[in-house]
């Protein structure tokens, strides 16, 4: 299933109803709860194991967020990048 988080301060709550095995695109104002020194941090990095953590680049451009910036080992992606998630999973679940 691919879970879109768009809403910021993520919600522990919400992390902890992905089942392993997702993948969790964060954009918009969400891509500012990803950050290395940040409160979940230490969570997104043991999600890293068994899920898929990926970072919209258009929204972390905006918000002036660099790559080395958010929990090591989140990928971040284009727009096409996206769009392949979503055509990949046929399930998708938006948190706002």
């Amino acid at each position: 299933m691919l879970h879109l988080i768009s809403a910021s301060p993520i919600a522990a709550a919400v992390l902890e109803r992905i089942d392993s095995g997702s993948s969790i695109v964060f954009l918009e104002s969400a891509v500012l709860g990803i950050l290395r020194n940040g409160q979940l941090s230490g969570r997104l990095t043991g999600m890293l194991a068994d899920h898929h953590l990926y970072a919209l680049s258009a929204d972390l451009m905006i918000r002036g967020i660099e790559a080395d910036q958010i929990v090591e080992g989140i990928e971040v992606i284009d727009y096409t990048g996206l769009v392949e998630l979503t055509v990949a999973h046929p399930l998708i679940q938006s948190w706002n």
